[in-house]
Parts: C-alpha cells; sequence; structure tokens
C-alpha cells in the first residue's frame, strides 16, 4: 500500500458509452480528498455537459473505437510516467487496449464490455443493446436509450424513481458504431477490440464485476478474465453481488472506489521514467 498520495501515480478515468465524465464525479472528488491527480477525460465527440449534449449529439456521429482509444493513449502517453487506468463499460475495454499498447501502472476494468475473443452471449445483453443493434442502419447514427431501457440496462437494481434520477443527472445518445464494433468484433479479423492477451509485459489488470449487471453479466468478465491466464501478467477479478451496470454511481459505489484503488495502488508499477 501507499501511504503517500503524493508519490503516487496519477489516475485516469475512462467512462463508458451513453454516459460521460459526469458519470465519476463521486470517484474525482473521492479521490482527489485522499490528494490523488484525477483526470476524467471525455471520449471525442462527447465533451461538453450532459444538458447540452442532449440538444445536439452531432458532434458524437461516426466516431468510432479506434479513435477513442487512440485519443486515450494520446492524454496517457503526456503524464510524467504511467498511470492508473480505470474504466467502466466500454472504458473498460479501453483500459484492456491501453494496457496491452504498453500503457498504464496498472488497470482496473469495471463491468467491462467484452473485447475480441470473448464468447459468452447473455440473453440480458441482448435485450440491453438490442434497441441499437437490431438495424445495421443504425451504425452510422448517435442513438439513446429511454429511461425504460435505462433501467432495464443499466440500474435494474434501483428503482424505478432511483433510476429516472441516474438518467436525468448521465444519460446522453451516443455513437452507435462503437456498439456496433464491439458487439460484431468475433466476426471481424481486425476488430478494434483485438488484444494480445499472451502479453507478458502488460501492467498488472483487475476486472470487476457486478452480479446483477444486465449489459455486462459475471460471466461476461470472468471468460473475459480467463483469456489472460496464458499471461505471465497479473490478472485479477472480483465481483460485487447485487449491483447492477451502474455500480459506479449507486449508493455502495465507495466501496467499489476504494477496493479499486487499494489494488491499484498495492499493484501499480511505479516507474519514474517518463512514457515514451
Amino acid at each position: 500500500m501507499i501511504n503517500d498520495a503524493h508519490d503516487a501515480p496519477a489516475v485516469v478515468l475512462i467512462h463508458g458509452l451513453w454516459v460521460t465524465p459526469r458519470s465519476w464525479e463521486h470517484w474525482v472528488a473521492h479521490y482527489t480528498a485522499q490528494g490523488l491527480q484525477v483526470l476524467a477525460p471525455a471520449w471525442p465527440g462527447v465533451e461538453g455537459e450532459v444538458e447540452d449534449l442532449r440538444l445536439d449529439p452531432s458532434p458524437m456521429a461516426g466516431i468510432g473505437l479506434e479513435e477513442v482509444v487512440n485519443h486515450y493513449e494520446a492524454i496517457v502517453r503526456k503524464l510524467d510516467r504511467p498511470a492508473i487506468l480505470i474504466g467502466h463499460s466500454f472504458g473498460g475495454a479501453i483500459v484492456q487496449l491501453l494496457l496491452d499498447r504498453g500503457l498504464g501502472a496498472a488497470g482496473v476494468a469495471i463491468d467491462s464490455a467484452a473485447v475480441k475473443g470473448v464468447l459468452p452471449l447473455p440473453l440480458s445483453t441482448l435485450r440491453s443493446t438490442w434497441p441499437v443493434l437490431r438495424s445495421p442502419a443504425n451504425k452510422g447514427k448517435v442513438m439513446g436509450l429511454s429511461p425504460r431501457q435505462f433501467h432495464y440496462a443499466f440500474a435494474n437494481t434501483l428503482s424505478e424513481e432511483e433510476s429516472l434520477a441516474a438518467y436525468d443527472r448521465y444519460h446522453v445518445p451516443g455513437p452507435a458504431r462503437v456498439l456496433f464494433q464491439g458487439a460484431f468484433a468475433n466476426f471481424n479479423p481486425r476488430a478494434v477490440t483485438r488484444v494480445d492477451f499472451r502479453n507478458d509485459r502488460r501492467a498488472p489488470l483487475l476486472f470487476i464485476a457486478g452480479g446483477a449487471d444486465h449489459i455486462v453479466p459475471p460471466q461476461v468478465n470472468r471468460a473475459n478474465a480467463r483469456l489472460y491466464r496464458k499471461s505471465a501478467s497479473l490478472t485479477d477479478y472480483q465481483e460485487f453481488a447485487g449491483r447492477s451496470h451502474l455500480t459506479i454511481g449507486q449508493d455502495g459505489w465507495q466501496e467499489v472506489a476504494d477496493y479499486a484503488m487499494d489494488w491499484a495502488l498495492n499493484r501499480a508499477l511505479l516507474l519514474k521514467t517518463p512514457l515514451t
């Protein structure tokens, strides 16, 4: 455990689809109060306030996962040393891709979207993503979820009132192209989400799953973690029972945030040399 936060790496929080960096608001305040340097950059095209993006989501149109990953790579490479990378949902997949590129001191993938090679496809995942994936014509669009769809996909353990409050606070339309790239990666030999699961040089990686998650049920995260078993690099898995996909924002988020940071700080590669 690192007792002096000033000796700790910076923390980069990476949000997922259908939300903005606002989804990390509790975590930013929590980690900052501990003296950590915290960055929560937006995806390209997702800069701005939730309310403004709902009125005009057009800057997101056509954005793909490769542009998003490259965007975060550029941010991380500008830091003076490797950072702790924490991602939620598609942000978790982005963390995996960044670690595979040799970035990061440690990575935490929370309710991570699957990368290429992950085979389980639960019915709840299909139901959660079907509003977008049902038509190939949606691929280039910017699409959101209805409050009812959000409740099922993101906030199924919350009351309808709590779910609606979270929807109003965090939800924005998102670039459908990202979802299509993730969903059909196993049919694409050049999928953006390809990872070298045998990479022995990547930083330690922790998967955190919500036991009641509908979009990414635990079996998906467990299958993802197992793909790394032939790598000499550390891969851990932790499941929090009864938590939805909105685990970073629902009551009890502190337990998840503290577990993630304690794990990352204990295993971070505290390199003193700048990234190149």
